[in-house]
This record gives structure tokens, C-alpha cells and sequence, in this order.
């Protein structure tokens, strides 16, 4: 070796260098093995640590204050442990224990499953010559009519449950193969089922037509199906009219216009077929004249009154619905409401009277001139039984049940629409078209549109509601309250699926998919109803997808036959029956095996130091919220079923839990209250899982930083920050309105060079110190928000506003606007002379005015003196009040002269 040669003598420093390194290295080989094992030792202490831990943070796991495997199974993502002997640890578990604590053969933790019973493939097209009058019925058993039952019973017994139980719990991946083996074979005989579908003259416009799911509480399952419109596809259209007399132009314009309406529907489907009823109002006062003679003729040249009248029933005899129209007589009533939902309800409920098909696209054309009755108002005319729903026409057609029921209301129409997939196109004047329109948004697939006075645009106004109807769809269901469905489509674009069940703008032959996402959101009390049978149904179209839904609430071990379940088993002392590993005692005995006997308790044999946690004599037994028995704690029963206290010491309730908006946990949506706190549901988070975890909300639509840079995102909502130069705002805080950004950097530059004015206006200012960019002018300044363009607003020194917009997306870009807005020159010695002219003439109309006021006061003075003066009986000359000074008197006895 090298190590043992001597070095030349030139070279002795460098060999004891090279010894030094070599101890050196030595060192810190020791030293790092040291620190190596230093850490693991440390590391296998964190994980004792953590391990002694454990059952501290059991308390948060929502699983393991479950006491039964039902209860253990209801709740999202936990398992039960059967297993005897298990001793006092949870049985319930978040995550699956060793084998060597729980084998996999003891334990239950279903999952969901989907097969597909029925998957026939879509119709693109079909040959009217395959179709019979009177149409044809789903051989799956998939149409909506055909399930009048919302809701089955569970039918066999829990032993054949528990079979279909073990068989999906046999193997996690064996539901999934089976699931895809059923979709390859379904895939398989595509073509087949297709071939077979045309032979019998089936249209198939949902796929798949029967699905069979087995789900648990709260879990999300996506459930995709496809909808396309088949092309001609039958339609039965049904026109009800008004003939009271106000209407009598409308018949006859109808009658002329049969053929034409037939023509038009036969462009649309060769399979169309035509009807015809009328209605007036029931025959009781007030609605009509029973005046002897006006029952028989209420008005000139005009028939009885009645309720309602099938005339005809679906055809293809257009001829004849023509001839019926037209020899169809009016008649009239008193009131202004007529009796039109009476006839509806028949006209819908009289399946066999009328004619409906069960596969075709049902229309009801409701033609009127004036308002309805609806339920209550019988009670006008001394009906008060309530209007049943059902069939009652005479051999002649007539309602023989109308002075009998009263009418029905907007609810029930609305019912027996959607079971009997029915689309009502309300056909009115123009001033009842505002009450109809609200009446069809409270009715399944109904539509309203406005008819001339004379019914004359019958034809196009039937024509445009078909195509608005075909040409869309909308999903609906009747799921009940413990099943939540969410629908979510694509529709015919390329993006991701939004939450929506309506797609529009359709065409025959577009296919358009969407997702069902199905949640149990409870267990229902009642265990027949953990079998269900959903409908999931195109709004008019009497077709479905139906789901035979098996929710997954109950054990196999629960229920007599089956494995983990025995009567007065030797597990419970012979005092109980032993389910799924757990013991459920008689009446006179409890505790975990039936050890304990009530006769114990009142002899006061039993201790109760157990049923204090951690054997602590200051705190209560049961935490004051139990009894303790046999040495156990029996939680009390609260009033409301739903609030459980639970737990070894009671110490664990579900009701008292942070409460967001008066809601516990911010509702069932967000998250459950277990064991005094809330467990969020995944996408929440929080005390009272109010917040909103995805930061996907506070990204700008358009790219960018989370909240644009200018904020946090706090529970999936931006918080905006406030800085020196303004305030943020906004939902991406991408706003600020007191902002000056760079307006007052560039307002310098954009006037030099775009108006030739401000401060670098002299000489080559402009050149020199605007050289980043060039404004660009434009006619008016938009902003647009969506660029991220920012609005600058600035005056001159003229008094001129000018407005320019920057952004700054790669370089900075600023657009002007081409002319200042300058406020109009004022002629200041115009103005004044003005004034001055106005004054002098406002004091010259003054004087005028005085001047004539004065005139024809003095000529009115002058006029009262003549007049006076006219009047005086005296001379002129003579003062009639002056007397003389001297009087004289004759002597009567003087002689003399």
C-alpha cells in the first residue's frame, strides 16, 4: 500500500498533512454516525410518544364514539370491527387497525357500487312506419307514467340483504370489476339492444334506462347519463278551448286554420296526431245564469252552458277535427273567470278518454280570453269537496263531477303534469298574457305565449312554443328529502360540466351528457324506506332513467341468520342477543356482556368510582349528564331524538357545537357536530366549518395572484388591503377607486404630446423626458376593466378636461382621447351690455307700465265725476246750501204803497 511507503524528504510536510486529514475525517465520520443515531433514537421516542398519545386523540375521531355498527356505518368513512374479545377499545374506526387486532374477515365497511341493469342505446332515428297509433311502452320499465310510485318498499328478508351485503363487502375491487364487467357487457350488446329497439319500435332518448346503486350516508357518487332528442319523435297535441262567447271568432279562425296547424306539425314529425275539448264554467250561480231559459240558452244562438267537453279525442283525422271545431257550439256565463283548470285536470286524468300515448311528447294547447278558478272558489257556488284528480267523463264526454268538486288548484295541476309528462302551452290575449306567465312558472314544462284576438296565429304560435320546447331539456327528479341530487352538463360545448340541469339550444340528434352527484344526507327512521325508486326524467318526455337506490345503513350482522348475530348468547351471559360484536341485553340485565343485573343495582352492589374519568372524585359522575350504572355510565335521553349525549363518561353531546348563521356546524352541508365540535365535511374548514378551504374563488378570472395581489384570501374570500395610496375593493381586490396608480407620472408626457400644452410644452422638454411611450388617440376614453386598464382625469391649465387610459400588460400602453373637453368661450362685454340693455329696458316697461296704469286710473276718476255731475238736480250757477244775510217780510195790514 501506498500509506506504508516513505516519502522523499522534499515531501515529509505534505505526508503529515495528509495524517491530519485523515484523523480528521476520522472525527467526523464519529461524529456524524453520533448524530445518526442520535435522531433515530430521538425519532423512535416521537413515535412511542405519538403511540402513547393515541387514545387522547381518539376524542376528535368522529368514528369512535359510535356504540352500534349501524350508527358506525352511517357515518362518512368509518368501519365496524366484529370481532369477540375486542375488548374496550372503539370498535367503530377512521382507519382500517392491523390484521393482527381486527382481521379483515370481522371487519365491515362497505362501499358504493354501481351496476347498470339497463343500457340500451340512444335512438338518433326512427321510422314512422315502426310506430303503431296507439305507441308503445319501455320494456325496461324505465318510463316515468309507468312509476306512479314515487317511493318502494324494501322487499325480501334482512337474510337476503345481508347476502347482498357480504357480496359487495367480498372485495373492494370486486364491486368495482363487477360495476365495469356490467358496463362492458352492457357496451358489448350496444348493437344489439339498438337492433332490438327499432324491431319493436322503441325510441330510447336516455341511456342507461335502469341503474342499481348502493350508497352510504354522505357520500357523493357521480352518476353519468346522456339525453338526445330522437327524430321524429310522436306528438299528441290536445286543444283545449274556451268557447264562451267572447271566443266565438276564435272557433271559427281555428276551424279554417286545422289543416294548416297539421301541416305544420307533420313538417316537425310524420307521427302527429290532433284532439279537441272545450270548456265554459260549472253550471251553479254565480258562474252562470240558472234562469231556466238562460240554461238553455244563456245568449243568442248559443248552447247550454257546461263544465267541460272531450269533442274529440287524438286522431290523425284532421278533416274531422276541422268539422268539429267549426259545428262546435259557444255558449256563455256571468262571471269573467272561467272554469279552464276543471278542464285540465281532465283533460290530463282522462288518459284513455283523450288518447294519450305512453311514448310521445304530450301537448295541451289552453286557449282563452280570460282569467281562471282555482281551488276555493267552488265554495262561491256551494261546493266544497275538494277536487280528487281523477277521470269523471260521461259516455258523451261531458264532466260529470262538476258542480260536484270544486275546482283543482295550481298545485295539483301541477302534480298530475309531471307524473303524466305533460307540456301546457297557456295560448292567451294579450291582456291575460301577464297572469298566465306567472301561472306557468309554477307548473312543470309549461309555457305561455300571446294570441291574437281572432286566433289567427294559432299555427305559428303552436310551431314556436314546440321548437322552444324540443329544443331544450331539463332534468328533474322526485328524490325524496333524504336524497339530495345535484345536476351538473357541459351541454353542447367543449368546457368543464357546470352546475346546471338545463340545456338549451338542442337539435335532433345532439347528444348532451350530464352528471348526477347523488348524497344520502340521512338515514330515514323508517327502515322500509332504505330502498328507494328514483326517477330521473326530461321535463315533457315520457322517459326516465330509474334508480333503484339500496342505502347502506344497516349491518348484516344486525339481522337474525346472519353472521355475528345469536340469541341469548354465551358472549352476554346468556342475557342478551350478540350483534356484530356487541351485546344487546333483556330487560333486567346491562353492561357491556349483560353482567349486570338491575336487582344489583337496588341492593347497591355496584360501584360507581368507573364512572368518573380518570377515577377524579371533583368531577360528577357521567359529567352530570348520566346515571351511572353497573358501573357505567347510561347517558340521559334528550326530548329531541336527534341531540344524543354519548361517550364512556357522557362527556360527548352533538348539539352544543359553534353554530354559524343559527345553524349548527354552518349546517348539514358543511359539517357535523361530534363530540362537543364540529368535523367539517371536506372543502370546509373552521370552528363552526364556515370556512371555505379551495382558494379557487379568489383567483381573478382572468389569471393572476390570489386576490390580485393586493389581499388574502380568509375562508375563500378575499380580505383587501388598505395601503398608502388607497384602498382596495372588489371581490379579487383588483379595484381601487382613490387610487392615483401612475395617472400623475404619465399626465406630463401625455400633454406635451398629444395637446402641446403643460409643462413640457417649451422646446425639447417633451423629447427628453417622454421617451417610454407614445400616447395613442382615440375618440373617447373606455377603460375596460377586464384589460386591467386604469382611467386618468386631469384639468389644464385652460380649465380643459382630457382623459387617457394606461395599462401596463407586457409594456405600457396609453390611449388618449383626441380633443380636450374645453368648457365654451364667454363674451364678457356681450354679457355685460347685455345686463345693461335689459336693466334700461325692464325701467322703460316699468315706466310704461306705469304710465298706462295711471292713464286708465285718472280716465276712470274723470268718468265717476261726469257721471255725478249728470246727476246733480241743482243750476250750476247756484250754491244749493248758501243762504242770504237779510230775510223780508210783508206787513199783511200795510195799505200802503
Amino acid at each position: 500500500m501506498r500509506a506504508t511507503t516513505p516519502f522523499p524528504a522534499p515531501h515529509r510536510k505534505t505526508q503529515t498533512a495528509t495524517r491530519m486529514m485523515i484523523k480528521m475525517s476520522s472525527l467526523l465520520v464519529a461524529l456524524l454516525a453520533i448524530i445518526v443515531l442520535s435522531t433515530s433514537v430521538e425519532a423512535q421516542t416521537q413515535s412511542q410518544a405519538q403511540s402513547l398519545q393515541t387514545p387522547a386523540k381518539l376524542e376528535q375521531n368522529p368514528c369512535v364514539n359510535k356504540a352500534t355498527c349501524r350508527d358506525c356505518i352511517q357515518t362518512q368513512s368509518c368501519g365496524w370491527c366484529m370481532k369477540p374479545d375486542y375488548g374496550d377499545r372503539p370498535r367503530c374506526f377512521l382507519h382500517s387497525p392491523k390484521a393482527s387486532v381486527c382481521p379483515e374477515a370481522f371487519i365491515w365497511n362497505p362501499d358504493t357500487s354501481e351496476r347498470i341493469l339497463v343500457n340500451k342505446e340512444l335512438t338518433l332515428a326512427s321510422s314512422g312506419a315502426a310506430w303503431s297509433a296507439g305507441g308503445g311502452q319501455m320494456a325496461s320499465g324505465g318510463s316515468y307514467e309507468s312509476s306512479a310510485s314515487r317511493q318502494s318498499s324494501a322487499s325480501g328478508s334482512y337474510s337476503a340483504s345481508g347476502s347482498s351485503y357480504a357480496y359487495g363487502s367480498s372485495s373492494g375491487s370486486g364491486s368495482s370489476s363487477g360495476m365495469s364487467a356490467s358496463s362492458g357487457s352492457a357496451s358489448a350488446s350496444s348493437s344489439a339492444a339498438a337492433a332490438a329497439a327499432a324491431a319493436s319500435g322503441q325510441i330510447v332518448q336516455i341511456k342507461p334506462q335502469r341503474v342499481s346503486l348502493k350508497l352510504r350516508v354522505n357520500e357523493v357518487h357521480n352518476l353519468q347519463f346522456s339525453y338526445s332528442q330522437a327524430q321524429d319523435y310522436p306528438v299528441d297535441l290536445y286543444y283545449l278551448m274556451d268557447l264562451s262567447k267572447s271566443m266565438e271568432d276564435d272557433k271559427e279562425k281555428l276551424s279554417a286554420l286545422g289543416d294548416k296547424l297539421s301541416e305544420t306539425m307533420k313538417r316537425i314529425t310524420s307521427n302527429f296526431r290532433l284532439g279537441f275539448g272545450s270548456f265554459v264554467d260549472k253550471v251553479l250561480m254565480p258562474y252562470v245564469s240558472t234562469i231556466p231559459k238562460n240554461l238553455e240558452e244563456p245568449c243568442p244562438k248559443c248552447d247550454a252552458p257546461y263544465g267541460y267537453r272531450n269533442i274529440m279525442g287524438l286522431s290523425t283525422d284532421t278533416y274531422r277535427f276541422s268539422n268539429e271545431v267549426k259545428q262546435a257550439a259557444v255558449s256563455g256565463n256571468l262571471d269573467a273567470p272561467e272554469g279552464g283548470f276543471d278542464a285540465i285536470m281532465q283533460a290530463i286524468a282522462c288518459r284513455q278518454q283523450v288518447g294519450w300515448r305512453e311514448q310521445a311528447r304530450r301537448l295541451l294547447v289552453f286557449s282563452t280570453d280570460a282569467g281562471f278558478h282555482y281551488a276555493g272558489d267552488g265554495k262561491l257556488g256551494g261546493v266544497i269537496t275538494p277536487n280528487d284528480g281523477e277521470c269523471h267523463l260521461s259516455s258523451q264526454g261531458l264532466y260529470t263531477h262538476s258542480i260536484i268538486q270544486d275546482y283543482p288548484s295550481i298545485s295539483q295541476i301541477n302534480q298530475k303534469v309531471k307524473q303524466n309528462a305533460i307540456n301546457i302551452i297557456f295560448a292567451v290575449t294579450q291582456n291575460q298574457y301577464s297572469v298566465y306567465q306567472k301561472l306557468s312558472s309554477h307548473i312543470e314544462g309549461s309555457s305561455s305565449a300571446i294570441l291574437s284576438n281572432d286566433s289567427s296565429n294559432v299555427v305559428d304560435l303552436v310551431r314556436e312554443e314546440y321548437n322552444k320546447i324540443s329544443s331544450s331539456v331539463e332534468m328533474k327528479d322526485n328524490a325524496m328529502n333524504d336524497v339530495k341530487i345535484t345536476y351538473y352538463s357541459s351541454c353542447l360545448t367543449n368546457g368543464p360540466m357546470i352546475k346546471t340541469n338545463k340545456c338549451s339550444g338542442l337539435k335532433v340528434g345532439d347528444k348532451v351528457t350530464f352528471s348526477a352527484k347523488i348524497t344520502v344526507t340521512k338515514c330515514p327512521e323508517n327502515p322500509r324506506d332504505w330502498k328507494q325508486v328514483i326517477n330521473i326524467y326530461p321535463v315533457g318526455i315520457n322517459e326516465s332513467m330509474v334508480v333503484d337506490l339500496e342505502m347502506l345503513c344497516s349491518c348484516p350482522c344486525e339481522h337474525p341468520g346472519s353472521t355475528g348475530y345469536e340469541e341469548h348468547s354465551k358472549h352476554c351471559n346468556n342475557y342478551g342477543t350478540y350483534r356484530c360484536g356487541i351485546c344487546e341485553c333483556d330487560k333486567m340485565h346491562f353492561g357491556n356482556t349483560c353482567e349486570c343485573s338491575t336487582a344489583d343495582v337496588h341492593l347497591g352492589k355496584i360501584n360507581d368510582a368507573t364512572c368518573r374519568e380518570g377515577n377524579n372524585t371533583n368531577v360528577a359522575e357521567c359529567n352530570g349528564r348520566g346515571n351511572c350504572i353497573c358501573g357505567e355510565c347510561d347517558c340521559h335521553k334528550r326530548q329531541n331524538p336527534e341531540e344524543i349525549i354519548s361517550g364512556k363518561y357522557c362527556e360527548c353531546e352533538n348539539f352544543s357545537c359553534e353554530r354559524n348563521k343559527n345553524l349548527l356546524c354552518s349546517g348539514p352541508d358543511h359539517g357535523t357536530c361530534e363530540c362537543n365540535r364540529c368535523i367539517c365535511k371536506p372543502g370546509w374548514s373552521g370552528s363552526s366549518c364556515d370556512c371555505q378551504t379551495s382558494k379557487d374563488t379568489c383567483m381573478p378570472p382572468n389569471g393572476g395572484e390570489l386576490c390580485s395581489g393586493h389581499g388574502t384570501c380568509e375562508c375563500g374570500v378575499c380580505k383587501c388591503k388598505s395601503t398608502d395610496e388607497g384602498r382596495y375593493s372588489g371581490k379579487y381586490c383588483d379595484k381601487c377607486p382613490t387610487c392615483s396608480g401612475r395617472c400623475h407620472e404619465l399626465k406630463d408626457c401625455v400633454q406635451c404630446q398629444m395637446y402641446h400644452t403643460g409643462e413640457l410644452k417649451n422646446g425639447d422638454d417633451c423629447a427628453k423626458n417622454c421617451t417610454t411611450f407614445v400616447p395613442v388617440g382615440v375618440e373617447k376614453v373606455n377603460p375596460d376593466e377586464h384589460k386591467d386598464e386604469q382611467l386618468c382625469v386631469f384639468f389644464d391649465e385652460d380649465d380643459c378636461k382630457f382623459k387617457f387610459k394606461y395599462s401596463e400588460v407586457g409594456e405600457l400602453i396609453v390611449h388618449a382621447q383626441e380633443e380636450k373637453e374645453c368648457p365654451p368661450k364667454v363674451f364678457m362685454l356681450g354679457i355685460v351690455l347685455g345686463v345693461i340693455a335689459a336693466i334700461v329696458l325692464i325701467g322703460l316697461a316699468i315706466l310704461l307700465l306705469w304710465k298706462l296704469l295711471t292713464t286708465i286710473h285718472d280716465r276712470r276718476e274723470f268718468a265717476r265725476f261726469e257721471k255725478e255731475r249728470m246727476n246733480a238736480k241743482w243750476d250750476t250757477g247756484e250754491n244749493p246750501i248758501y243762504k242770504q244775510a237779510t230775510s223780508t217780510f210783508k206787513n199783511p195790514i200795510y195799505a200802503g204803497k
